[in-house]
C-alpha cells in the first residue's frame, strides 16, 4: 500500500490548501456534539491496525500520493526502509486538534501535509533515541495512551467503500496497538473496549471522500478521465476497421464491447451493497433504442441479433445508434447517437440541388436540439443551482432550436417525448440525491432523452430515439460587493466535451458520391472547382458549432475552390459559387495558417450538417511547415489573389478576425501544440486533451477556491485572485494609515528584544509606539483589550506630529491568525479603516522550541502561518547552522512556511539593512501571494471569522504578587533548578518560564527578571520605570511579581518554591527528648562527665566501670540521670530562644 509519487527522490503534488481543508473536512464530523459524536477519530496503519482498510482508505485521503493506489517507486523507497517503517503512524484527530505519531524515518515524507494542520500534537523521537528498539516501542505505546487519554468515545473508520464490513469492536481490540493498552506499566492495564466507546465513522467518512477539491480533481482528469477518453479512441479504432458494406453486419454486441468490458473489469472485487442506483454503459441501433428498450437493457446481455441491417425502419438499415460509456466506480459518464449515413450531397456544379430529406439529416437536427438543451440546461443549473429551473430552460431551447431548423411540425409530437435530466453521482460512479449539501462538490450528469420519435415525412412508424448527455462540474463563490451586499459568481466546466458530440459513418450510396466528387482531380478542366492546383495533403476542417470538432482530412486546392477529404464526411466540395469572402491568417513560421471561408447560405445542402454554423464559416488549418502550407505558398496564393479566380481571398491578421475566429485559430493551435505533427492518422487519440481546453485554468482558479468553502471573498481582491482575469483594480495605497508591523514569538524568543532593536534603530525615522500587554497581565491574549486600545491610540495621536507606525507584540501562546483578526475586525469601522498590517514577522529559538524529542511548544508552527508572516527571525543557534536541533526547527518552519524570508538575529539582533527593511516593510503583509494563501487557508479570515482552536496541551499562566526582597543566589539556582526537573509527557507540573519584577536583598532597586527552562537563559536587568515606548499600559505598583507559565501550576505550589527562595525564617526549635538525642550528644554528655562519682559497689579500672560482681560496664552507671540533667537544661535554653524568636516576629514573604 506504500505507493510513494517522487520527483528526483524527493515527495511531489504536497498541496497544503488541500491538506488543511480535508482535514476540516474530517473534523467537521465532531462538531455537532452528542453521543453519538465521538471526541475523535483514530487511525492506525500496517500490522498495529492488522491492516485494516478503513484505515488506509482515511490515510489516503489525508497523506493523498503517499499513502495511494500508484505503487510508483516503491521498490526505490524500500531501498531506504521497509514499509512497516512507512506504515508506523497513529493518527488521532479531534475537534480542534491532531495527535501524530510517526517515526524519524517517515517524518520528512509526512511532514509536508501536516506541517499546515492546526494545533498539531507530534510524537516522535530523534533518530538517536529511535535506535534503542524497546524504548521506541516503549513511546509508541505510551504515545497511543496519552493520545487517547481525555475520549470517552472514539470513532473508528472500519470499513473501505466498495467493502463493508460489519463493526465489530471485538476485532478492533484485537489489533496490536488496542491490546497494547492494556499492558501493565506502559498502558493503563485494562482492556480498551471497556474504557472507551467505540464508534463505526466509515459512512460518514465515505460523504467526505466523495467531495472533489483540486486534487481529487487533478487525479480525475489526469488519470480517470485519460483512461475514459481511451475508451472513447478504441471505439473509433474499431469502427474505423468496418468498411460501407461490413459495417451493415455489426451488431450492437459487437459495437459496443470496447465499453462493456471496461465497466466490467472495473467492478471486479467491488462489494457495494448500498441500493443507490449507477448508470450502466450500452450501444443500440436504430428503431431497438425506444424508452422501453433503454429502460430494459442489461449491459450483461447485449444483443447479437441486432445489427446495423435489421434496426432501421420496417426492418431496413438503421440510420443511427446511441451510445452511453460510464467509467467503473467513477463520476465520468457521457452519451452520445452517432449516424449511419451523410447529411450532404457534394456540389458538382449542378445550381439546383436542395437539401436531401432523409432520415439522418432528420435525427441530426433533432439531436443538434438536445445538444444545444443540454449545454444551456447546465449553463443555467451552474448559475443558479435549481434542476427545475435547468430543466424548464432546456425545454425551451430543445423547442426553439426545433423551430430554428425548420421542424415545427415536430414541436407538439416531441413535446411530451423530450426528458431533461441532471444527476448527482459521487466518486463511486453512485447516483446521490441532487438535493444534498454536498452537491456542489461532486460531479453532475446533464442529459436529455427524446425517445421514440415519430416518422411524419416518411410514415414509417418510430426512428428510435436520440441522447446526449455530458458530465459536467459547476464551481460557485461568494462576492461581497463595496456596499456590503452578496453575490454569487459561478463557472463550470464539460468534463467530457472531449468526446465528439457527433460522428457518421459512409453507407454504399454515401461513398459513391464521395467517390464522384473525387474524379474532380482527375479532370483538366471543365470542373466546377477549375483546375486541382495541389494533391491531397493533411489538413484540418473545423466550424463554430456545437457538434463540430477538429476532424483531419485530405485537402485539394483548386483554381475556384477546393475539396476536403474526409473518412466519415466523405468529400466536400466549396467552390466560388458558394464562397463569399476568403481571410488567410498565418502568425508565423511556426503556427497553424488558418483559411477562414465564409460561404453562401446555398452551399449548406452540400455541407455535413455538423459544420454548419450560425456564423457561416468554416475554417481549415494547415500545420506549419507541411506539404499542404507549402503548396499554398507556392501554389495556390498567388491565383486565388488573382482576380480571375473569382475568390475573394484576404490576407489579414489577428485584429481583422471576428472573436469566433479567434476562438477557433487558438482551439486549433492548442490541438497542433499538443501533437508531433504530421499525424498520419485521422484519430488516433482524442482530438483535444483536457488540459488543452481553453477555459481550464480560470475555472480551475475557480474551484480551488470555490472548495474550500462558501466564505465571501472582497470585490476588491478579485483582481489579485484570478490574475488572468480582466479585473482592473486599482491598487491600495496605505494613505494616511496606521501601519502595523506585527512581531510574534513564543516565550524566551527575543521577541521583546527584537522590539527594543528596531525602535532604537529607526527612532530618528519618526514616532514608534509599541503595545504589550501589561506585563503583570497573565490572561493571554484578549482580542476586546487590544481593539480598545487601537480606538484610543487613535484618540491621543491625533494632531501634529506626523503619522506614528505602532508595534504590536503577540503575547505568550498566542495564535498570530487571532490577532491579526482582531486587528482587521476591528468592530468600530471608522477605526477599521485606520489601520493597516505592514508585516508580520515571528521571532524563532531553536532552544525554546521543542518541549521534547520533536515535540514543539502550543502554537509555533501557528506564529509562523504561511499567508500571515512574511518573515521568520531565528534569534537563537545563529552561529551554529549545522546543530541539529537548529537543521530540525528550521526544516519544520520552512515547511509550514514555505515562502517566508529567513533572518538570523542574535536574541533579536538584526544586522542587515535589508532585513531590517524587509521585517518592517508596509506592503509585504497585502502582496498577492500572501492574500491568496489567506483565502485558501484560513476560510472566513477577513471577517474573523476562522476559528483558530487550540491544542490538547494548554500552557497556563500564574501570577504570584510579594512584597518582600529575595535572595538573589537562592533565586538563580532554584530557577536553574526547574530543568532537571522537568517531566516527560503529559509534562504536568513543569514550569517553562519564569518573568516579572522583583526586589534582591542585595540590591537597591527594582529588577526585571526572566527565565525560559528549556534553553536555560537567565536575564536579571534593571527595571525603568517609565517606559518611553508604552505610555500608559503600565500600572504604578511597587509590589514584586512573578508569571509562571507550565503545565498543572498551583498558586499554593509556586508560593512554596518562592519561599525558598527568600531569606529563610527561623523557625522554632523543639524541645529535647531521649529520644531525639543524636548520637554525638550522648557521647559528648558521657565524655564530660564520666569521671563523676561513682555509686557504692562501682570502681572506675580506666577503661570501664566494673561492679562487685565483676561485671564491666562502658557507660556510667548514672548516665541515666546524666541525660537527664542535660535534657532539662537544654530545654531551658530552646524555651528562652523561642520566646525571644515570637518577640522578633519576622514577617512572612507574603505577608501584606
Amino acid at each position: 500500500m506504500a505507493g510513494i509519487r517522487r520527483v528526483n527522490g524527493k515527495y511531489s503534488g504536497v498541496n497544503p490548501v488541500v491538506s488543511c481543508c480535508r482535514l476540516r473536512q474530517v473534523q467537521s464530523l465532531l462538531c455537532d456534539g452528542g453521543t453519538a459524536t465521538p471526541d475523535g477519530i483514530l487511525c492506525s496503519l500496517g500490522i498495529d491496525s492488522r491492516y485494516n482498510e478503513g484505515c488506509t482508505e482515511l490515510a489516503k485521503y489525508l497523506f493523498y500520493g503517499l499513502y495511494g493506489r500508484n505503487q510508483l517507486n516503491l521498490e526505490q523507497l524500500l531501498e531506504e526502509f521497509s514499509e512497516e517503517m512507512l506504515d508506523d503512524v497513529i493518527l488521532l484527530i479531534k475537534a480542534e486538534c491532531v495527535h501524530l505519531y510517526c517515526n524519524p524515518m517517515n517524518y520528512s515524507y509526512l511532514l509536508p501535509y501536516v506541517s499546515h494542520w492546526r494545533n498539531l500534537h507530534l510524537y516522535c523521537m530523534t533518530e538517536t533515541e529511535y535506535e534503542d528498539e524497546e524504548a521506541a516501542e516503549e513511546f509508541k505505546i505510551s504515545s497511543f495512551v496519552t493520545m487517547v487519554q481525555d475520549c470517552h468515545r472514539i470513532g473508528v473508520p472500519y470499513s473501505s467503500q466498495g467493502h463493508i464490513q460489519k463493526f465489530d469492536m471485538f476485532m478492533v481490540e484485537k489489533w496490536p496497538l488496542i491490546q497494547a493498552f492494556a499492558l501493565e506499566g506502559i498502558g493503563r492495564g485494562s482492556f480498551f473496549t471497556m474504557k472507551y466507546k467505540l464508534m463505526d465513522m466509515s459512512e460518514r467518512l465515505w460523504q467526505v471522500y466523495n467531495r472533489l477539491d483540486p486534487v481529487s480533481l487533478d487525479n480525475l482528469l489526469t488519470e480517470d478521465l485519460v483512461s475514459f477518453e481511451k475508451q472513447w479512441t478504441s471505439f473509433f479504432s474499431s469502427m474505423d476497421l468496418e468498411s460501407h458494406l461490413s459495417i451493415l453486419e455489426l451488431s450492437e454486441a459487437q459495437a459496443g464491447e470496447v465499453f462493456r468490458t471496461y465497466y466490467s473489469h472495473g467492478l471486479i472485487s467491488s462489494n457495494i451493497t448500498d441500493k443507490s442506483k449507477s448508470q450502466q454503459p450500452f450501444v443500440l441501433f436504430g428503431r431497438h433504442s425506444s424508452l422501453e428498450d433503454l429502460k430494459s437493457y442489461s449491459f450483461n446481455f447485449p444483443s447479437e441479433s441486432h445489427q446495423v441491417r435489421n434496426t432501421g425502419p420496417q426492418a431496413s438499415t438503421a440510420r443511427h445508434m446511441i451510445l452511453q460509456c460510464v467509467a467503473p466506480k467513477r463520476p465520468l459518464a457521457c452519451t452520445r447517437t452517432y449516424f449511419f449515413g451523410t447529411t450532404h450531397t457534394p456540389y458538382l456544379g449542378d445550381q439546383n440541388t436542395q437539401q436531401k430529406k432523409t432520415e439522418v439529416l432528420l435525427l441530426s437536427q433533432i439531436y443538434s436540439a438536445a445538444v444545444q438543451a443540454v449545454l444551456s440546461g447546465i449553463k443555467c443549473y451552474s448559475c443558479t443551482s435549481s434542476a427545475t429551473k435547468a430543466k424548464d430552460v432546456a425545454e425551451h431551447t430543445f423547442l426553439m432550436t426545433l423551430d430554428s431548423l425548420n421542424l415545427s411540425q415536430y414541436r407538439s409530437s416531441l413535446r411530451s417525448k423530450c426528458e431533461f435530466n441532471i444527476q448527482a453521482v459521487n466518486n463511486q460512479g453512485r447516483i446521490i440525491p441532487l438535493s444534498d449539501e454536498e452537491r456542489r462538490y461532486v460531479i453532475k450528469i446533464a442529459s436529455m432523452t427524446v425517445h421514440d420519435i415519430p416518422d411524419l415525412q416518411w410514415d414509417g412508424g418510430d426512428l428510435g430515439s436520440v441522447v446526449f448527455s455530458e458530465s459536467f462540474l459547476e464551481s460557485s463563490i461568494n462576492i461581497q460587493q463595496k456596499d456590503g451586499t452578496v453575490t454569487s459568481d459561478s463557472c463550470y466546466t464539460i468534463l467530457t466535451t472531449t468526446v465528439p458530440r457527433y460522428a457518421c459513418w459512409l453507407m454504399e450510396s454515401d461513398v459513391k458520391q464521395s467517390e464522384e466528387a473525387q474524379h474532380l482531380t482527375k479532370k483538366e478542366e471543365g470542373t466546377c472547382l477549375g483546375t486541382a492546383l495541389t494533391i491531397a495533403d493533411a489538413a484540418y476542417v473545423f466550424s463554430s458549432s456545437q457538434l463540430s470538432t477538429p476532424e483531419e482530412g485530405k485537402i485539394i486546392f483548386f483554381s475556384e475552390g477546393l475539396l476536403f477529404i474526409h473518412s466519415q464526411y466523405g468529400s466536400i466540395t466549396l467552390s466560388k459559387d458558394h464562397i463569399s469572402t476568403i481571410k488567410f491568417y498565418d502568425p508565423d513560421s511556426s503556427a497553424v495558417a488558418s483559411l477562414f471561408v465564409q460561404y453562401e447560405s446555398t452551399l449548406l445542402p452540400h455541407l455535413p450538417f455538423p459544420l454548419h454554423s450560425s456564423d457561416q464559416c468554416l475554417v481549415f488549418a494547415l500545420q506549419p511547415r507541411s506539404k499542404s502550407h507549402r503548396a499554398f505558398y507556392s501554389k495556390v496564393l498567388s491565383v486565388w489573389k488573382n482576380f480571375e479566380s473569382g475568390l475573394n481571398l484576404q490576407v489579414v491578421y489577428q485584429e481583422n478576425l471576428t472573436w469566433s475566429q479567434r476562438n477557433m485559430h487558438t482551439g486549433l493551435q492548442k490541438l497542433h501544440d499538443s501533437q508531433e505533427p504530421p499525424v498520419a492518422k485521422r484519430r488516433g487519440s482524442l482530438k483535444t486533451s483536457y488540459s488543452q481546453l481553453p477555459e481550464q485554468d480560470m475555472f480551475l482558479q475557480h474551484f480551488s477556491l470555490s472548495s474550500i468553502g462558501q466564505e465571501p471573498i472582497l470585490f476588491d481582491h478579485l483582481g489579485t485572485l484570478f490574475p488572468s482575469a480582466d479585473l482592473r483594480n486599482p491598487v491600495n495605497s496605505q494613505g494616511d494609515k496606521v501601519v502595523i508591523t506585527i512581531i510574534t514569538g513564543l516565550p524566551g524568543s527575543h521577541k521583546k528584544g527584537l522590539c527594543n532593536f528596531l525602535v532604537h534603530l529607526n527612532k530618528e525615522c519618526g514616532r514608534w509606539v509599541v503595545y504589550e500587554p501589561a506585563p503583570d497581565s497573565c490572561g493571554g491574549f484578549s482580542a476586546s483589550h487590544l481593539q480598545q486600545y487601537l480606538s484610543s491610540f487613535l484618540e491621543s495621536q491625533r494632531g501634529p506630529g506626523g503619522k506614528p507606525r505602532l508595534l504590536l507584540l503577540s503575547p505568550g501562546y498566542t495564535d498570530v491568525l487571532d490577532l491579526v483578526q482582531a486587528v482587521l475586525f476591528h468592530p468600530d469601522p471608522v477605526v477599521q479603516a485606520c489601520f493597516t498590517i505592514g508585516a508580520v514577522t515571528a521571532c524563532v529559538d531553536p532552544l525554546t522550541s521543542c518541549m521534547e524529542h520533536r515535540f514543539a511548544f502550543p502554537k509555533l508552527l501557528e506564529q509562523c502561518s504561511q499567508g500571515i508572516v512574511s518573515t521568520v527571525v531565528f534569534t537563537g543557534l545563529t552561529a551554529e547552522q549545522k546543530h541539529p536541533l537548529m537543521q530540525h526547527v528550521q526544516q519544520l518552519v520552512r515547511s509550514a512556511n514555505p515562502t517566508a524570508a529567513f533572518i538570523l538575529g542574535e536574541k533579536g539582533a538584526v544586522t542587515r539593512n535589508e532585513d531590517v527593511n524587509q521585517i518592517l516593510s508596509e506592503s509585504s503583509f497585502n502582496e498577492p501571494q500572501m492574500l491568496r494563501a489567506r483565502y485558501v487557508l484560513y476560510p472566513g479570515w477577513y471577517k474573523g471569522r476562522f476559528f483558530s482552536g487550540s491544542g490538547s496541551l494548554v500552557l497556563t499562566q500564574q501570577r504570584v504578587s510579594f512584597n518582600q526582597p529575595l535572595e538573589r543566589p537562592l533565586f538563580v539556582t532554584r530557577c536553574k533548578g526547574f530543568k532537571s526537573s522537568l517531566r516527560p509527557s503529559p509534562f504536568q507540573g513543569n514550569v517553562y518560564n519564569v518573568m516579572g519584577k522583583v526586589r534582591f536583598s542585595d540590591l537597591d532597586q527594582m529588577m526585571k527578571v526572566s527565565y525560559n527552562t528549556v534553553s536555560g537563559n537567565l536575564s536579571i536587568v534593571p527595571d525603568q520605570n517609565v517606559n518611553p515606548v508604552t505610555p500608559g499600559l503600565q500600572k504604578n505598583n511597587t509590589s514584586c511579581f512573578l508569571i509562571f507559565d507550565g503545565v498543572g501550576l498551583t498558586e499554593d505550589g509556586l508560593k512554596d518554591w518562592l519561599r525558598l527562595c527568600a531569606k529563610q525564617r527561623q523557625a522554632k526549635k523543639p524541645k529535647k527528648t531521649k529520644n531525639t538525642l543524636s548520637p554525638q550528644e550522648i557521647k559528648s554528655i558521657h565524655l564530660t562527665r564520666h569521671l563523676d562519682p561513682l555509686p557504692p559497689g562501682y570502681f572506675y579500672n580506666g577503661y570501664q566501670y566494673v561492679d562487685i560482681f565483676g561485671e564491666k560496664r562502658n557507660c556510667h552507671p548514672n548516665m541515666d540521670e546524666f541525660i537527664k540533667e542535660y535534657i532539662a537544661e537544654a530545654n531551658k535554653e530552646i524555651e528562652l530562644f523561642n520566646r525571644q524568636l515570637e518577640l522578633q516576629g519576622q514577617p512572612d514573604l507574603f505577608d501584606p
